[in-house]
């Protein structure tokens, strides 16, 4: 597939390197030349121009990208304005990042397809993170269903899927179990990395240090640690 990506700040970078190691077709814009050749090495293209002025993206693919990442930070106008010229262009899909609820409201008003509000969503995970015990991560999905990363809770460690039945006492589906793997990067530091152990089935044992994926409401999932 074909992205464009307008901004190649840390999140437009970060992005546009993800999805090139994807295998997919990705050009970079920034009007800032240092951060077009920082990234020239890890994405498609990169292209140094202007993304507010019509003039200057006129050659860009626009219509015929699968989507179009505006990810101006910090300057809102240069944001509008870009997602502005965007729009002219007939951009398939057009997806905008947000650095304020007034910007988010006026980007809204744009119809833009997709709204990123890195500091609400970050904000939001990391409350849920520091509010619930043994939680890893989450994705909501909507309001009240979620997804969950959360660690086994000692109680569980050794009983099988079948024995808990938390679908049935609970109302929470498990997904899979991952396994927490330390490794050391190129200068040496360990971390750990995640790794799928097995998706859920009732014959799944729950194993100390492991974690479960689940599914349901926020406050099920907390009954269940």
């Amino acid at each position: 597939m074909k992205y464009i990506i307008i901004g190649l700040g840390h999140f437009g970078s970060s992005l546009g390197q993800k999805l090139t190691t994807m295998g997919h077709e990705v050009i970079g814009v920034d009007p800032d030349m240092g951060k077009v050749e920082a990234c020239k090495t890890y994405m498609t293209h990169t292209v140094c121009m202007n993304p507010s002025e019509p003039e200057s993206v006129a050659s860009l693919p626009v219509p015929s990208a699968d989507a179009v990442v505006v990810c101006i930070g910090m300057n809102e106008g240069a944001n509008i304005l870009a997602t502005a010229v965007m729009k002219q262009m007939k951009a398939k899909h057009l997806i905008c990042r947000a650095i304020s609820p007034l910007h988010r409201t006026i980007l809204e008003a744009m119809h833009v397809d997709d709204i990123v509000y890195l500091e609400e969503e970050t904000a939001h995970r990391w409350a849920r993170k520091l509010n619930v015990k043994g939680l890893l991560d989450s994705y909501e999905i909507t309001n009240e269903f979620s997804i969950v990363e959360v660690l086994v809770p000692k109680r569980y460690v050794g009983k099988t899927l079948a024995e808990l039945s938390l679908r049935n006492n609970h109302n929470v589906l498990v997904l899979a179990t991952v396994k927490l793997i330390e490794e050391s990067n190129a200068i040496g530091v360990t971390r750990k990395t995640k790794q799928v152990k097995e998706m859920a089935s009732a014959t799944t044992v729950l194993e100390e240090g492991t974690v479960m994926v689940l599914y349901g409401r926020m406050k099920d999932i907390e009954a269940v640690l």
